[in-house]
């Protein structure tokens, strides 16, 4: 609801002389909520929003448009305006009435600014999309994008706003590489294999998490030694070996990765990642006749 208030003057002879204030009241019968389908972003995949408009009016509002600021927030001395968010291009659709029409003409990406919205007279529209979140992303534990949309057009008093915020996403992130020394290795000689595991969330990766490593040899190895972050592991306490097969696994919850460490760039305002990582190293002896 909105509150407006009118005077009028009379000129006259060099005098002038005021009416009594009227007050009126405009009814908003215009209203909008913006919600995330998941809650969480991270730079691998789309945040799908969805913005949902209601008109509890008798008139159609036509031609409308909406703003969306794509989470912008600004930082440094002097402020710069970061966007974290990039729209996925194409990715709009738009229903009224729940019937899909024709996709909004989108006539800027940054921000993200769509035209041509109707919302019928007691009816509604959902607009649907998709941004994924880059560079600029907050990162870690408490990080965290809001967006507004603002929708403005003919017949509308004050703009309509509605926002969602969504938190990065707050879990370990695993990845491992493997690597062999020495790559060439005579019969019955001995090699190490070296596995790096990396988290790149904001969570480590603890015992109660049971991660279990598995690798089967080939060729096979004798004489196995195993070492994790340089500590010596010992046969049936960290791991099984069938020498038969080749197979080594890990016991569950053997396996402990860091999280990872973010950073913002103070000028720039990008953020990096400094994963955390384990190092499994094991050796062995090729078995003759391998």
């Amino acid at each position: 609801m909105a509150v407006f208030y009118n005077q009028a003057t009379l000129s006259y002879n060099g005098n002038v002389t005021a009416s009594n204030i009227t007050t009126g009241e405009i009814i908003e019968v215009l209203s909008a909520a913006k919600d995330a389908v998941i809650d969480t972003y991270s730079p691998d995949r789309d945040t799908v929003y969805v913005i949902s408009i209601v008109n509890a009016g008798t008139e159609d509002y036509t031609g409308l448009t909406i703003t969306d600021d794509l989470g912008a927030y600004e930082y440094g001395e002097p402020p710069t305006q970061l966007i974290p968010l990039t729209y996925e291009e194409g990715s709009v659709n738009y229903y009224v009435n729940g019937v899909q029409q024709a996709s909004p003409a989108v006539i800027s990406s940054s921000p993200l600014v769509m035209t041509g919205i109707t919302v019928p007279a007691g009816g509604n529209a959902l607009i649907i999309y998709s941004a994924r979140a880059n560079s600029y992303a907050p990162l870690g534990a408490d990080g965290t994008v809001t967006n507004t949309a603002i929708i403005t057009g003919a017949g509308i008093f004050t703009p309509v706003t509605a926002a969602a915020t969504v938190a990065a996403y707050n879990a370990a992130d695993l990845s491992i590489s493997k690597s062999l020394s020495p790559s060439t290795v005579p019969e019955n000689g001995r090699l190490t294999y070296t596995f790096i595991i990396q988290n790149y969330g904001s969570t480590p990766a603890e015992s109660a998490d049971d991660i279990v490593f598995r690798d089967d040899f080939d060729p096979i190895l004798s004489g196995i030694t195993a070492t994790f972050n340089g500590t010596p592991w010992t046969a049936g306490i960290n791991y099984t070996y069938d020498q038969t097969t080749g197979q080594f696994v890990s016991n569950a919850g053997q396996i402990t990765v860091p999280a990872a460490v973010y950073t913002q760039d103070p000028i720039t305002g990008e953020w990096s990642v400094q994963p955390g990582t384990s190092t499994l190293e094991i050796s062995g002896n090729i078995t003759s006749g391998a």
